[in-house]
């Protein structure tokens, strides 16, 4: 499954409109946030039509989970969007992200937990909004916000440690960037415990915001117990590299323009592996022939390093 979604629920008394873009989007919110009634509406429709009273446009079919049978009810599903309410306790489980993960469907998740099997965006986190721009009619308008921007937890202050997701590639070029010391992180989930270590110093950290949507939460944690975080999450690494320009490829701009039309959701479970893929198979046989695991000297060399460097918040390399 690949693009934009645009989708609309609704009957005589509510409408809910939003786009989804990604194979996995995560709603949030508390009680009485109107989570639960989307799905109700959703049901309806999908026993009765529009007998139901309720209408739903989307140029792809939209499905709710039947999570008593989750995994009888999933196989039945392709080339949908499957909604999942936050009853269904299997999606946290890593049963459940092996079953999904090479499925041609997105999944909106509604739930307040915190799934760490899944490689979920940050920039797919969304609460339920009251539209104003319907103010004053009758029917209650309802979209997805965001949660979490880049900048959410960025207090602009000089880093004293720059913490990055991984040990490989990222990590050698970012200990060329910064002056100050590296750390990695050992992985997304081991970032929280880094950062704990360094409490009154000020981390950046370095992730990859394709699939960091998991530890967003303890990082807000973290950000109101009084630790001092930057949070700097470009798609992925990969995505950085492709981003500066170096590879001088008219299909690398096209697809950097709008990666929703070339991410196939059955091929790839996160953007981060697509945009991995993608730049060893357009520097495959070159000068920058990349590998994730060991960074090819040739990044670092003045030329190539300062394209890549330019993509990176100037903010962050004061």
């Amino acid at each position: 499954m690949l693009g934009i979604h645009h989708i609309v629920i609704e009957n005589k008394r509510l409408r809910y409109e939003f786009d989804i873009r990604r194979n996995l989007t995560v709603i949030r919110g508390n009680s009485g946030t109107g989570k639960t009634t989307m799905i109700s509406m959703l049901r309806s429709y999908e026993l009765d039509g529009e007998g139901s009273g309720i209408t739903v446009i989307c140029d792809s079919p939209c499905a709710v989970l039947n999570y008593t049978h989750w995994k009888a009810s999933l196989s039945e599903i392709h080339d949908s969007i499957v909604f999942i309410d936050e009853d269904a306790r299997f999606i946290t489980s890593i049963d459940f992200a092996r079953a999904i993960e090479h499925t041609s469907n997105y999944y909106v998740l509604i739930t307040r937990d915190r799934l760490e099997n899944l490689p979920y965006s940050t920039d797919e986190i969304y609460e339920i909004r009251r539209s104003q721009k319907y103010a004053g009619l009758k029917k209650t308008y309802n979209e997805l916000h965001r949660i979490y921007y880049p900048s959410s937890l960025r207090e602009l202050k000089q880093a004293d440690k720059v913490i990055t997701e991984d040990s490989n590639s990222g990590y050698q070029l970012f200990s060329a960037v910064f002056s100050k010391p590296c750390i990695s992180g050992d992985g997304k989930a081991g970032i929280y415990a880094k950062v704990k270590s360094y409490y009154g110093q000020t981390c950046l950290i370095i992730a990859d915001g394709a699939a960091f949507g998991p530890e967003m939460d303890r990082m807000q944690q973290l950000a109101e117990s009084g630790y001092n975080i930057i949070l700097y999450l470009p798609e992925s690494f990969e995505w950085l590299i492709l981003s500066s320009g170096i590879l001088k490829d008219a299909d690398v701009k096209l697809i950097l323009s709008s990666p929703e039309n070339f991410i196939d959701s059955k091929l790839y479970f996160s953007w981060e592996r697509f945009f991995t893929s993608l730049l060893i198979e357009k520097t495959n046989g070159s000068q920058l022939q990349y590998s994730k695991n060991r960074l090819n000297p040739h990044y670092l060399e003045k030329n190539v390093l300062d394209k890549i460097i330019s993509v990176i918040p100037p903010e962050l390399l004061s």
